[in-house]
Parts: C-alpha cells; structure tokens; sequence
C-alpha cells in the first residue's frame, strides 16, 4: 500500500512540476523544419534489360520485392479485358510446380505471392528470401497457362461484369473515362461480355509472350537483406528471363474536353441515389513546374473534410456523406481532374449547382491565408510520416527514374509545397479545374431527377450505360382509354391465379440461395409466412449455422443477429400489423391506390401504381402485358437520410395453382441482394410456433 501511495504522490507532483512549468494559455512554436535525406538505394542491371533498386532496413527479418513491367498503356479494342484474363491466370503454379503445391508452399512459408499482367508482389521473412525469389521467378518466367484455367477466369469476370450492371458506380467511371478519352484509348476503353468472348485461351497466351517481358522491367527489393546477397540471387533466378523484341506502340490523342460545360446523363431506374463526377482531362506531369500548387489547389477544394466541396454538400446542405476532389498527374498527358459525391436523389440538381460553385469559388476568389497554411501543413505532415516506410524511399527512387525528375525532386518536395502562394493556387485552379469545360456525368434515376436538373439551365446530353448517345428517356406513355388502378388490380389477380385460388393460400416455405453483392459467402434463407401477417426469416451460412434471423407473430417481433436478440421496433411493429393477407391486392382499397402513370423498366412497358397507407406512400409496377408484378418500391427515413429500396421479381412458376416469382432481387441504398427460390411449399410444412 505504501509503495502504491508513494507512486501516486511522486506522479502528483511530476504533474504539478510539469504544469507548472508550460504556460497553456500560449501555442506551442513551431519546431523547425524537417529537412529531407532519402536514402538513395542500390541500384544493378541484367543483361536481358531487368533493373533492380535495393533499400536495407534491418529493423525487422522481413523481406518483399515488387516487380514492375514499365510498359505503355496499351488499347485491346475489341479483345478489351485480355489484360485482366491473363494477369488473373498468373501466380498460380508454374510448368514444374501445380497449383495446389505452388499455393501450399506460399502459405507453409507464411509469405505473399501474387501477379498481375503489370507486374507482382511477393513478400516472407528473410530467411526464406532466396526460395520465394525463386518462386517469384518461375511464376513470372514460366507460368502454368491451362485452358481450364483460362475459362475459369473467363467465367468469374463474366460474372463480375453481370454483378455492375446496376452499380452507378461501375456505370459513372465508365461513361466518364470512354467520354473523356474515347473509347479508343486506353483509358477510355472498358471491357463487356462481348470483349470478353471475343478473347481466345491462344490470344490470352500470345498477349503474356508479347508484353510480359524483362525489357522494361523493374525489381525493386526491400527488407533485411544484404545487397551483395540479393544481387547473387537476382541474377541466378531472372537471367533465364529472355529479353524479347521492343513493342513500339504509339497513343491515340485524348478526346477534346467539352466545348462547353454540361450534363452528360445515363439513366439507371433501379438507381436510389445520384452519382455525379464533374471531370475534365488535363496535361499534368510531375516534371511540371505547376506540379506542387495543383496539388494544394487540389487538396483545398476537395482533399477531404476540409476541402470546399465537403464542407458545403455535406456539412452546410447534407446532400452526402462526402465530396471529394483528385488530380491525377499522368506521365503521357492524360491526366484527368474528378470532383464527386453521391447525393439523394431528390437534391441531385442542388449538388450539381453547388459543386460548380465550389470549383468556381477556388478560381475566382483568394484562398484564405490560414486555409492555405492548412493545407500545406497537412501536406507536410503526411509527407514525413509516410518517410517512415522504406517501401516510400524505393517508390521514390523509381519516380524519379518513371517520370523523368530531377535527382533532388523529393528532397526539395517540402520546399517547393510550402513556396505554393495564395496567387499560385488561383492561377492552377483555373488552368487545371475546367468548370467552363467540364462534363457533369450523372447516373441517377431521371424520373425523379431530371426535371430538376433541366431547371438548373446547364445543356443535358443522354448516354446509355456504355457511352452510346441516346435520345431523352421517356418516363411515361398515354395511358389507354378508361384504364383504372382496381382495373390493373384485378388484372394482376386473375394473372397469378385468379381470386379464389389465392384466398386459399394461408402459408408458405420458401427455401432459397442468396446472393449478396460483395460478399464472400452465399447463405441460403428460409422464409415462412402464414395468413394474414406472420413472417419469418432466417439466413444461414454452412459452417457457421444460423446468421440471422427475423420474427412476427402478428403483434410483436424481434430481429436476432450473431445470438443477440433485439426487439422489433415500434414503427416496423405497426407496419407489420397493417398487413393483410399474404396478397395485398385482395385488401387493395379503391381509394388508397392511383394509377400514376404508365412506364418502361428495362425496356417494358410497366403500370405504375401509387399505394398510400397513411402517411407512408409506395410504388408497384404491373407488366402491361402479363400483368404481373415486375416491381416494388419504398422509401424510408434511416439515420436522417431517404433510402429507397427497390425490389424486383421475375421468372414467375406455378405452385398450387398460383403465379410466384422464383427471383427476387433487393436494391437498398449500395446494397444488392438476389434470392433465387430453390424451393415453395404451400399450405404445409409451417405452422404458428415457427413465429415465436
């Protein structure tokens, strides 16, 4: 007790002592300014044109070395995704080694290996530098090419392609790059399943032959290692690495910036939010003497919390949870300038006028004296800490060589940041923003947003979802003659089974697989209803049981997730017990639907209906031809901002009598769910203890 009393004194009065001494009222001075010495790394060539760049550090018995094919951006045209092919099939075995023993060997070794066509990484401890090496070496030189293989990954980027059809994401980046570069450019390019299928396992072979070569190749090696010893062991795995002949390949010129600032829309009916990038294509190098300043301009407008662009959408108007800004430099002259933020849709036509504000703001007005000092600050502060890495000096050192740099670029980098003047940013921000040139690319929904943004008096030009130009879309038709929502109704009802075979439905098992966008397992779901408002379902991963679970017994429920059991809230408990029937077109009041209009999705012809249940209005969508229900929609409040879930069904089957959609695919906010029926049973297999 009394060593612990003492301890407590004695660290009592270090406090006071030090309190004492530091007047709190004042800020700290300023340290002096770091200075900058980079090591400068060692350097050796092969004779088949492979050049290394070594970097010492011995703090811990690691070791990686990153390996970089420095070669032009190349344009595949109608073969677009070859590069992704072959770089997906390398780093898996080798001609002498299979698969499955070359990836055992990676993991007993506890180290990293991977490829791509641009290059690979690998990575272990030092002591095992020589055999990842030799790996790394024969994975890159001799690589296993299997036309299983090859159709394996054919299959996944199929796939992948399938899965960002309805991204705003996938769909802004490339509209955006195909309409700033062309689509014959590489960076304008983009890969479909039609590229795709165009690729042969021969072309995908021919491609590695021709580019993935030592001729431009850099090594660059990082870790406990000696450089004597790394130098010996380079040279003993990669001379067998042949040079092969020099591939001349010439760049198309970027496509011109637009004559004139305007919108260029895609629209996406699934979409629930508005993706909007202002970009615009810039000459921007690291040589440039412009180079620092746009890095500040950049940082100020949209670098991150700070920035112009996030400061005004997020924090004064909450139209996202973020805007941010980025320059690219680009060593060919096709660097780029992106503002963007993702907004709700219905202040898409705000955002857009904001933003151009914003962009306009920073070259026109001086930027405030402590914003640029900030700025510089946060700069500087990443700099030096990012110097603590070793794996920054040997970036470094390959910078200067890629790009063309004087040999003291980074040691003058601080200096030349914080010369950047109030009138540098003004004059960078106007040569580099191009406000007055800018495409505006939107991807939203435009039933709900295009009417707004033509009030916004900027010129709308329309792109499908590949770049194509393509006439305004069309959001409703004339609706035929005397045509009523009980009409559409009653229409749907006799197409799925007609009145009295669907009031005999009083439950139903449904078993289904389920896939969730992003996610690296696919669990299966269970779901049981029972007449006229129970629900249950239950979301199950194999090998790890049961993962979720939701309940309504008709007046409460409750929603368990990893063994934690929460109680429905209030809200979702009255809008459960609002339910009637498993049908809700059999209790449909007249007065409580409109026909709202008649539209298209995915090019049918859909009746839209409008369902209002107090103050929560809902949309569904008929096929006007089968009369099913193609869709539903809803929107909600959560955590302050309108999420809207869209809800698709399709692949109608027979069961009992009765018209189900087997596909059930979920759209909320980012997030993609299909359910693909496995399974229905009606009127068995549920009963009323499956709902406590």
């Amino acid at each position: 007790m009394k060593t612990k009393l003492s301890a407590f004194v004695l660290l009592f009065l270090v406090t006071i002592g030090v309190n004492a001494q530091i007047d709190r009222s004042k800020q700290p001075k300023a340290g002096p300014e770091p200075e900058i010495s980079l090591e400068v790394p060692g350097e050796f060539e092969l004779k088949n044109g492979l050049k290394v760049l070594v970097v010492e550090n011995h703090k811990l018995p690691r070791v990686s070395y990153s390996l970089r094919l420095d070669n032009k951006p190349i344009a595949t045209g109608k073969k677009a995704g070859i590069e992704s092919l072959i770089g997906s099939m390398l780093g898996n075995g080798t001609k002498s080694i299979a698969k499955d023993e070359f990836n055992e060997e990676i993991d007993f070794l506890g180290a990293r290996l991977n490829f791509g066509i641009s290059g690979g990484f690998a990575s272990s401890l030092s002591k095992y530098s020589d055999r990842i090496l030799e790996l790394m070496a024969d994975a890159a030189i001799n690589p296993l090419l299997t036309e299983e293989e090859f159709d394996k990954e054919k299959t996944k980027l199929i796939e992948s392609l399938k899965q960002d059809e309805k991204s705003i994401d996938a769909i802004g980046n490339r509209v955006r790059t195909a309409l700033s570069y062309g689509t014959n450019h590489p960076y304008g390019e983009f890969t479909t399943e039609e590229t795709i299928n165009n690729v042969s396992f021969g072309d995908a072979v021919s491609f590695y032959e021709k580019y993935f070569n030592p001729n431009n190749a850099y090594l660059v090696v990082i870790g406990d290692v000696d450089f004597s010893d790394v130098k010996r062991q380079i040279k003993k795995h990669f001379n067998k690495w042949e040079k092969s002949v020099d591939v001349t390949t010439s760049l198309p010129n970027v496509s011109p910036n637009a004559q004139y600032t305007q919108i260029n829309f895609v629209d996406l009916p699934s979409a629930t939010q508005s993706s909007i990038m202002v970009t615009n294509t810039v000459d921007l190098k690291m040589n440039d003497e412009d180079y620092h300043a746009a890095l500040i301009a950049n940082n100020i407008l949209g670098g991150g919390g700070e920035g112009y662009l996030f400061k005004n959408l997020r924090e004064e108007h909450g139209y996202t949870y973020g805007a941010y800004s980025s320059l690219y430099a680009d060593r060919y002259g096709a660097a780029r300038f992106n503002a963007t933020a993702k907004v709700r849709n219905m202040v898409t036509d705000s955002a857009v006028v904001e933003a151009l504000k914003e962009i306009n703001r920073i070259k026109t007005e001086p930027v405030d004296a402590q914003t640029l000092k900030d700025a510089k600050a946060k700069y500087v502060g990443n700099f030096i800490m990012g110097l603590e890495r070793p794996q920054t000096v040997a970036n470094y050192a390959l910078n200067i060589k890629l790009n063309n740099l004087p040999k003291d670029f980074y040691t003058t980098y601080l200096q030349r940041i914080n010369d950047v003047s109030v009138e540098d940013v003004k004059r960078v921000a106007n040569k580099y923003f191009k406000s007055e040139n800018a495409r505006v690319v939107i991807v939203g929904k435009g039933s709900d947003v295009l009417e707004n943004l033509e009030k916004t008096g900027i010129p709308i030009k329309y792109y499908d979802a590949y770049a194509n130009a393509t006439e305004k879309p069309v959001f409703s038709k004339p609706l035929p003659k005397g045509l009523t929502a009980e009409t559409v109704i009653k229409n749907y009802v006799t197409a799925v089974g007609g009145e009295a075979n669907l009031r005999k439905v009083n439950s139903t098992l449904t078993n289904a697989d389920v896939t969730i966008q992003g996610a690296p397992f696919k669990p299966k779901a269970i779901l049981k209803q029972m007449s006229p408002n129970k629900f249950s379902m239950e979301m199950i991963v194999e090998g790890m049981g049961t993962v979720m679970k939701q309940s309504f017994d008709g007046e409460n429920g409750y929603q368990e997730q990893q063994g934690r059991k929460v109680p429905m809230e209030e809200k979702d408990v009255t809008s459960r017990k609002a339910e009637k029937g498993l049908f809700p077109e059999l209790f449909m009041e007249a007065s409580n639907i409109e026909l709202e209009s008649m539209t298209t999705i995915e090019g049918t012809d859909v009746y839209k209906i409008k369902v209002i249940k107090g103050e929560k209005i809902s949309f569904r969508y008929y096929d006007t031809k089968s009369n099913l229900l193609l869709r539903t929609e809803s929107t909600t409040e959560v955590q302050g901002q309108s999420v809207t879930t869209i809800t698709d069904l399709s692949n109608y089957k027979e069961v009992a009598g009765v018209m189900i959609p087997s596909t059930t695919k979920i759209i909320n906010g980012p997030q993609v769910i299909i359910l693909e029926t496995t399974e229905v049973k009606v009127n068995e297999g549920v009963t009323e203890a499956d709902f406590n």
